[in-house]
């Protein structure tokens, strides 16, 4: 970093796991975690929480300025495929939809972005990811064809 360079972003990433047969099973879910949590901190960036459940992921960062967001999507992708994979954590091949959903928050906030991933699992006995997805998309105002979302497991785009 440069001197008088100061910056302070926080971010989350959401997206979603490819196939059903092959999905982040909860017996696997604390190591791909801590997996993606290694890939932030190599990069320079401030890990919060990465947490999800079984079709979908929420990463929450302190980003570091230097790298893009599709930039940092791509190698968590890439790294964690293949990390899964490599190791055989899934029973078929492993894989990410295209795609992800990216929100800034400023730091008033983290606590709370931080309390909601933590409770995903909790979360989603009540409500869907499209429902929950869709909700973000709407509340930061981001525009969006239906034609371009996720496959949401079961559910109709």
């Amino acid at each position: 970093m440069k001197p008088g360079v100061f910056t302070q972003m926080y971010v989350q990433i959401v997206f979603a796991v490819k196939y059903k047969k092959a999905s982040l099973h909860s017996s696997i879910q604390e190591q791909v975690y801590k997996y993606i949590s290694g890939i932030l901190t190599e990069q320079g960036h401030k890990s919060i929480i990465v947490n999800g459940v079984d079709d979908h992921i929420h990463i929450f960062f302190g980003l570091n300025p230097r790298k893009s967001i599709s930039d940092i999507v791509h190698d968590i992708k890439r790294s964690s495929s293949l990390f899964i994979n490599t190791n055989k954590l899934c029973p078929s091949k492993f894989s990410w939809q295209d795609g992800y959903g990216s929100f800034t928050y400023s730091r008033s906030h983290i606590k709370n972005v931080y309390n909601y991933i933590l409770n995903q699992h909790d979360h989603h006995k009540k409500e869907s990811f499209k429902t929950e997805y869709l909700k973000y998309l709407n509340k930061f105002e981001i525009d969006y064809k239906e034609q371009y979302l996720f496959d949401f497991w079961g559910e109709a785009n």
